[in-house]
């Protein structure tokens, strides 16, 4: 059997607000973003003009955060660069993720993990997470058994059709080591699977150990990205 498309993969955060997060978008004309708390994300055409930039500069507000995640269009020269940052994607294989043996179970994170969830974003620093993040899609998290407390968690983010974006991996520094990382991963995508779906991610050129440990899970990359954001004038 065919697997699904990947050329939504080249717009994933538009094919995702035009699709299973339409209940999470804002958009006018041919703009979107996603609702404040839930991610900065912001989709334009590739081929956007001047109306499309003055409608995402309205949708935003002066000062807001384009976040172009890795749309080439490029805004206005009045809008400032705030990051410019290389990256790359990669698809998993549809099969099922080597599962690392024992640890701790992942465990559902909800609105009351939210505290936890930012604290432990802060410390790793995995990439963009809010207050309504989590609505995204599943997110899960190991506990140390001990003391309950938020070891790793990583979740589900951008979903465009047939796909679902793992991403927010991240392990707390004094739990590295012990294959939390690798357990979240085979959970999440088992559940994407299990919709007869594919699992994708996201990752900073520079984060080769992370990159080391996508393609010992079986993931491959797919492209090259460079995820751009600037501040509406």
């Amino acid at each position: 059997m065919a697997g699904p498309d990947t050329g939504v993969l080249d717009d994933p955060v538009g094919e995702s607000l035009r699709g299973r997060h339409a209940h999470l978008a804002r958009g006018v004309g041919r703009v979107a973003s996603y609702r404040p708390g839930v991610s900065t994300f912001s989709s334009v055409s590739p081929d956007a003009g001047p109306a499309d930039w003055d409608d995402l500069a309205g949708l935003l507000g002066p000062g807001g955060l384009a976040d172009l995640f890795s749309c080439p269009a490029t805004p206005p020269a009045d809008w400032a660069p705030v990051f410019d940052l290389a990256g790359r994607q990669l698809v998993g294989s549809g099969e099922a993720a080597v599962r690392t043996p024992g640890g701790a179970e992942p465990v559902e994170l909800g609105a009351e993990d939210v505290p936890e969830m930012l604290d432990l974003v802060a410390r790793t620093r995995p990439g963009p997470f809010w207050p309504r993040t989590h609505e995204l899609g599943t997110y899960l998290g190991i506990r140390d058994r001990a003391t309950g407390a938020l070891l790793a968690m990583a979740g589900e983010r951008l979903r465009p059709p047939g796909w679902t974006e793992i991403s927010a991996v991240c392990t707390a520094p004094e739990a590295r080591g012990r294959g939390h990382a690798a357990r979240l991963i085979h959970a999440l995508a088992a559940r994407i699977a299990a919709r007869d779906e594919r699992p994708f991610l996201h990752v900073a050129e520079s984060n080769t150990g992370a990159i080391a440990l996508y393609e010992r899970l079986g993931f491959t990359t797919r492209r090259q990205v460079t995820f751009r954001g600037y501040r509406v004038p």
